[in-house]
């Protein structure tokens, strides 16, 4: 029988459960400590029965075990030799992992050494086990793993507590236990729960008070005071929940004590209070679930087309999309205008309504205003009103009735104006009667949110995108000037241009900034204009437009945009990223299981960008940013609580008391990506702006990226306030991010740390303490080799640890119990560590290394049953038993889209390793796969097999010892392939297209294939069948295929616009003969083409004839000397050769002596833009003399051989020359070639050992100059006087000119240059004169290796210079700049 005290709480069964070794202590210490418990009134559960040695654990036990609040351990001498102890002690720990128990280990006559090294009476219990349990050795390490862990705990002992008194040692255990069970805190949560329930009362206020602050200041200030209240108590409530948590797994630093609970609590309660008692009086009511109330000035379809700008190309698309006739698709067909708030999608749709193509192919048209009130009734009627029908039945059925009849068999349009309504059945109701029109009926719908009117199954949707800066312009002088000439009030029309940037292409901002223009003429009127934020113009209409967006948002949506507020302008992020920071701020709204919070993240994000709060960059598929307007939004509707600026710059606005969340950016411009001198953070961080962020001292969020800088002194005093209740830290890119960390334990809200691109070496153990962490990201921290004990981090789930140099995982990773995401690619892991599997929650996880232990092996990926997106399966060489992998399950894993298997080691067993890969056989649903190293003969039959026909991307690659390729043709889907390292491959044949059939051409969706390293390979051969492959192909590429000899195979190519061949040496011509293969019908659509290392060839194919051809690059065709008529073709009077080219590049050709021209290719090259010529040593004779009117770009280098004069380039505007010996002045010869040297903006020189002059003041425009190792440089002036206005020039650097000992006289005057490098000019004697006037803008120096530089005029460094280096300098120079520093 078991038995217990009597007492009980709620949320347990017992507050104790009781373990020892009965024959050691039962009828001494455990009786009284049994009766202690009892006495005190802890419910106990200790088990009475005799227990017999090796006797399993009874099913009762584990039972009371996990509804224990607490477990007590009593450790003896012959604790280890019960089996029965061992397995109490097992399922003891798991709970403490699981479900947080306290456990607390009582050392009863025994060292905890002997139980952590299992020692003496230890050794011996084990000894015996594992003779008695040779088949279930498992079960013994479980056993002594267990046993070391509870040793490290800390615990009690009679000898160093008591004194070997137990009774004293009994009476501080139950003082632990009590302590453990009646927090102080806690011993009362009535007046928290009644704080919880005002905060949720008062929070139904906010969406009244979000809209009325709009026009009352004073409902303006509540709101702000409640946010803050709000803010208080939740801190406060999260404070107590970690302390309760810390005495589970720490020893907490500092409890708060009872008094000073209940006096927070009281005064957090008196201001809710009274803030929720003042609704009355400021007339604020609960309107949770109600929209907005503000209306919109309803539309019409008439339009003024003169007033419309940019929109052409748009309304064609959405002209052919309503007039199209698609007889299969369902009627009417629905077409959506998708775009934020004010971008013109009512005016584009009238626009499209009055169109003479849209009257000409409708029978009815209806224009309807819908706005926020989607009455399904209302519609009805007002549509027949449209269409000249009348009804005043207020019966829903008859107006359906009447409607249905008015359409049919008509063809119609129907526009819907401004819809908010994304309801299923709302829609479908208005939909049935629509359906009796003509087929090719349209509606076409205006919205922000791309989820309106999905519940069509055929809706086709037009993003719209911004206007241009110059139809932007347009349109606001419209406005602004009316039919006046803008060009008549020039500087009117400089300030306007300003403007109009500002309006970041949203035609709604020009038009409103216009008309408030209209009538003003004063120059300061339109400057206060440019200067002001948009949001504080009196009559502006831009703020309504967006804000009513927001109003229409759910409260945590509105929170979730809000936040967003701490990016800087233009910020890039992702997806994943965001719901990360909104889940460590508690923004998420929790499901019912936990497991949901990203899942809820997710749809947040969705819910905003289908909105067109956020818009997808045009720089990154997987990145999203927020238009300019949409971000000043943000930043005033976040108030007081969100705080941006960038850390140089001069922002006078400050963070207040109120400030939570704060984000500090380096304007990486100002950096330009360079170190300080020994990581000196002098003149990178405004004081200004460090001022600026002490005042807040209740920061939630503090975020900056410091481009490798070190963290300030400042950094350290926010993390160290007695006030901070930070929850997100992110430290990117920081140097001295160690110091940072030393007092992190004391942040006990945190729950996001990032720390990545950072110098950390070792994490200190203090991150341990962080109990509430969910995320931790250290990705690109290249010095970080290990990690403390994470075990207690119960609630972490995101974990990244990419391209670290952590070489083994902590063993306490598998007590992380709720993570989700680890992502530990690039790191020099040899393995996983044991039991990965019992991470059962994990969702992503990049890579899974297979070890030979059963710990370790693949079995244990079958239990991460929840894997999803990519996983790479390494080291499959240690597959001992190919069996195994069939319990990996991949075939189970729906949700895994990109998969990737690595052999790294031997495979000296093919048919083991081709088994291996059988079992491996993925889900169906698999989109980008790749095999890397396979050791296989051949693949198993699912590689290649039509079914995978989701397979997007294919990359084999390694496979040595095949010698057929698989036959991938009939992945229907397949886009990109890539074929590298097939060593015993020599032809590839039919076998590689599959089984070709008249009705599916082989590769049919393929766009790029790519042959890499295939030494063996000498033919590729294509049947009749096969003939009609890579219908698609856009890209082609066969590189290092050194015998490769005969022609490729005669496939039709049509779509083909980039090829490359690449060190094919054996391809006497590289391409197939012309005009049979290439041809006009072949590939007269390339546009890219590279021929690299077909070292046989000894001439170039005729490509001239290429009329698609823009980039074209020839590199080491050693054999060629003569470049002739040949490359041009069959030139005719009618096409010029290379009549498309814009980029021409020759590489490496090392026997190449002339370029030969003949009458009829002269004319060739007309739009050619860039030439490049690099590594001939052999040309000697002048470039071929056409006629090359757009080259703006010429590189010449490496040609020892040719002479100057060059061709004619007229519009050059950039030179980079290199190793041009024959080269003496500039611009001088620039003349000869017939440019302007006055348009030159971008000169660059390297290694031309004649040239002994730069005549600055012969360019006028030159913005960046840099001259490298040309030992003759004497001068940069053309002659004595002063040199005139350099007013373009940004950068110059010089570097390795001895011979250069000083600058012009009179100094360098040139207003915008930022950047001035001097490096290793030995004898150069004098910095320029007059820097601090005539180099206002300066703000990198860089001095290196000018040792003779004695002279440092005075105040030469100017206080705004924020970078100097001094490797060999004189001591007067380092003693002059070291003051100015």
């Amino acid at each position: 029988m078991a038995s217990s005290s009597s007492s009980s709480r709620p949320g347990w069964d017992y507050d104790v459960f009781l373990s020892f070794r009965g024959e050691d202590t039962r009828k001494n210490f455990t009786d009284h400590l049994f009766t202690a418990l009892q006495k005190a009134k802890v419910r106990t559960f200790r088990d009475d029965d005799e227990l017999r040695i090796g006797e399993e654990i009874s099913l009762q036990l584990p039972k009371a075990i996990q509804e224990s609040k607490i477990s007590i351990v009593v450790f003896s001498k012959g604790y280890a030799s019960s089996t029965w102890c061992l397995d109490e002690l097992e399922k003891i720990l798991d709970c403490k992992h699981t479900t947080g128990q306290i456990v607390i280990p009582v050392f009863y006559d025994i060292d905890p050494s002997d139980i952590r090294k299992q020692t003496g009476s230890f050794a011996e219990a084990f000894d015996k086990h594992e003779e008695r349990f040779k088949e279930e050795m498992e079960k013994v390490h479980k056993w002594r793993k267990a046993l070391v862990e509870a040793a490290d705990l800390s615990g009690l002992d009679p000898h160093s507590i008591a004194n070997g008194h137990e009774s004293k040692l009994i009476q501080k255990i139950v003082e632990v236990v009590s302590s453990k069970l009646n927090p102080r805190f806690l011993s009362d949560d009535r007046p928290l729960k009644r704080l919880k329930t005002t905060m949720i009362s008062g929070g139904g206020l906010l969406d009244d008070a979000e809209e009325k602050q709009i026009t009352n200041t004073f409902v303006r200030d509540w709101l702000a005071e409640y946010k803050d209240a709000v803010y208080e108590a939740e801190d406060f409530l999260d404070e107590i929940a970690y302390e309760a948590e810390a005495q589970t797994f720490i020893n907490p630093p500092g409890i708060m004590g009872l008094r000073e609970i209940e006096e927070k609590s009281r005064g957090l309660q008196e201001s809710l209070d009274y803030l929720v008692k003042q609704k009355d009086a400021l007339g604020l009511i609960n309107r949770t679930g109600k929209e907005p109330s503000s209306t919109k000035r309803p539309t019409t379809s008439l339009v003024d087309e003169r007033r419309v700008y940019g929109r052409d190309y748009d309304r064609e698309a959405i002209l052919k999309l309503l007039v199209s006739d698609d007889a299969n698709g369902e009627n009417p067909g629905v077409v959506r205008i998708v775009g934020m708030g004010g971008v013109g999608k009512t005016t584009l749709a009238q626009l499209v309504y009055n169109h003479s193509e849209v009257q000409r192919c409708f029978n009815l048209k209806a224009w309807v205003c819908v706005s926020e009130d989607f009455s399904v009734s209302k519609l009805t009627k007002v549509i027949l009103e449209e269409v000249g029908s009348k009804s005043d039945s207020g019966s829903l059925n008859q107006l359906q009735i009447q409607l249905k009849e008015r359409f049919r068999e008509n063809k119609f349009l129907l526009v819907l104006d401004d819809v908010w309504e994304e309801n299923y059945a709302e829609w479908d109701t208005l939909l049935t009667p629509l359906k009796s029109g003509a087929q090719g009926s349209k509606i076409l719908v205006t919205t922000r949110n791309e989820r309106v009117a999905s519940v069509m199954s055929t809706v086709q949707t037009r993003h719209l995108k911004e206007l241009t800066e110059d139809s932007c312009w347009f349109l606001f002088a419209k406005h602004a000037f009316g039919d006046e000439n803008p060009i008549a009030q020039e500087e009117l029309k400089k300030i306007g241009r300003a403007i109009t940037k500002k309006c970041k292409g949203l035609p709604l901002a020009a038009k409103s900034l216009g008309g408030l223009l209209c009538n003003e003429r004063e120059v300061e009127e339109w400057r206060d204009i440019l200067e002001s934020n948009l949001w504080d113009l009196p009559k502006d209409n831009i703020l309504p437009a967006l804000r009513l967006s927001y109003l229409y948002l759910v409260p945590h949506l509105k929170q979730c945009f809000a936040y967003c507020a701490i990016f800087p302008k233009d910020y890039s992020f992702r997806k994943d990223e965001l719901v990360l920071l909104w889940m460590a701020e508690g923004f998420l709204v929790r499901s019912a299981v936990d497991d949901e919070m990203e899942k809820a993240g997710a749809k947040c994000f969705d819910d905003l960008l289908s909105r067109s709060f956020f818009q997808q960059s045009s720089a990154s598929r997987s990145s999203f940013v927020m238009h300019d307007l949409m971000h000043d939004l943000a930043t005033h509707v976040s108030g007081q609580f969100c705080f941006s600026s960038s850390l140089r710059g001069n922002n006078s606005s400050k963070a207040t008391r109120r400030t939570r969340h704060l984000s500090l950016a380096v304007d990486t411009e100002d950096t330009d990506g360079e170190d300080t001198e020994d990581g000196d953070t002098e003149g990178v961080f405004s004081s200004t702006i460090l001022e600026n962020i002490r005042e807040a001292q209740h920061l939630r969020t503090f975020r900056t990226s410091l481009d490798n800088q070190m963290c300030p002194p400042e950094f350290d005093k926010i993390f160290q306030s007695t006030h901070c209740r930070l929850r997100v830290i992110s430290l990117s890119n920081c140097a001295g991010v160690a110091k940072m960390l030393c007092s992190i334990s004391k942040l006990k809200h945190l729950r996001y740390l990032d720390l990545s691109w950072s110098d950390l070496v070792t994490l200190p153990e203090e991150v341990s303490a962080l109990l509430n962490l969910q995320t931790l990201i250290l990705k690109r921290c290249q010095q970080l080799a290990s990690l403390p004990d994470l075990g207690n981090l119960k609630y972490l789930r995101h974990l990244n640890l990419e391209a670290t140099r952590i070489e083994r995982l902590p063993e306490s990773l598998e007590r992380l119990i709720n993570l989700r995401y680890l992502n530990i690619k690039y790191t020099p892991l040899k393995e996983m560590p044991q039991y990965i599997g019992q991470l059962a929650k994990l969702q992503t996880l990049t890579d899974f290394l297979v070890g030979r232990q059963s710990e370790t092996s693949i079995k244990e990926l079958g239990k991460l049953r929840h894997l999803r997106g990519e996983l790479h399966i390494g080291n499959l060489q240690n597959v001992v038993d190919a069996r195994d992998a069939v319990e990996a399950n991949l075939k189970g894993r729906e949700h895994l889209d990109e998969l990737r298997f690595t052999w790294d080691g031997d495979t000296h067993d093919p048919q083991h390793v081709t088994s291996t890969l059988e079992k491996l056989e993925p889900n169906r649903n698999v989109k980008d796969l790749e095999i890397d190293g396979y050791g296989g003969v051949r693949f198993p039959e699912w590689v290649g097999k039509s079914s995978f026909s989701n397979i997007v991307s294919l990359r084999l690659s390694r496979c040595t010892n095949c010698t057929f390729l698989p036959p991938l043709g009939q992945l229907a889907s397949l886009e990109r392939l890539s074929i590298e390292a097939f060593d015993k491959v020599e032809i590839v044949g039919s076998e590689f297209y599959g089984n070709c059939t008249a009705m599916k051409k082989p590769f049919e969706s393929l766009k790029t294939l790519r042959f890499e390293g295939m030494p063996e390979w000498r033919e590729w051969i294509s049947d009749e069948g096969s003939r009609e492959g890579f219908p698609l192909l856009e890209e082609l590429l066969i590189q290092e295929c050194p015998n490769l000899a005969k022609a490729l195979p005669c496939h039709h190519l049509p779509r083909v616009t980039s090829l490359t061949i690449r060190g094919c040496k054996q391809l006497a011509t590289p391409l197939p003969r012309f005009p049979e293969w290439v041809g006009e019908s072949y590939l007269s659509n390339i546009v890219s083409l590279k021929l690299i290392r077909c070292t046989n060839s000894t001439s170039l194919p005729p490509l001239g004839q290429l009329a698609s051809l823009e980039r074209l690059s020839i590199e080491a065709f050693d054999k060629v000397e003569i470049v002739g008529s040949e490359l041009y073709g069959n030139c005719t009077a009618l096409k010029k050769p290379f009549e498309s080219l814009k980029t021409l590049s020759f590489r490496r050709m090392s026997e190449w002596r002339e370029w030969i021209s003949d009458e009829g290719s002269r004319e060739a090259f007309p739009l050619l833009e860039e030439l490049l010529i690099e590594e001939c040593p052999n040309l000697a004779k002048a470039l071929p003399c056409h006629h090359l009117p757009r080259v703006t770009s010429l590189t010449i280098g490496g040609c020892e051989q040719l002479a100057t004069p060059l061709p004619r380039f007229p519009g050059l505007l950039s030179l980079i020359v290199f190793d041009l010996h024959s080269l003496e002045s500039l611009p001088e010869e620039i003349d000869q070639m017939g440019c302007s040297p006055s348009d030159l903006g971008k000169i660059i020189i390297h290694r031309c050992a004649s040239l002994k002059g730069v005549a600055l003041d012969l360019l006028p425009k030159l913005n960046f100059l840099r001259i490298l190792d040309c030992p003759d440089l004497e001068s940069l002036c053309a002659n004595e006087r002063p040199l005139n206005d350099l007013t373009s020039l940004h950068s110059l650097e010089i570097e390795g000119c001895p011979k250069l000992v000083s600058f012009p006289k009179g100094g360098l005057p040139a207003p915008v240059l930022t950047q001035l490098d001097l490096y290793d000019c030995k004898n150069l004697k004098q910095l320029p004169e007059s820097m601090p006037s005539l180099l206002p803008s300066l703000n990198r120096l860089g001095i290196y290796g000018c040792s003779e530089v004695e002279l440092c005029p005075e105040g030469v460094f100017p206080p705004h210079y924020n970078y100097f280096g001094f490797v060999i300098a004189t001591n007067s120079l380092q003693a002059a700049c070291n003051g100015a520093c």
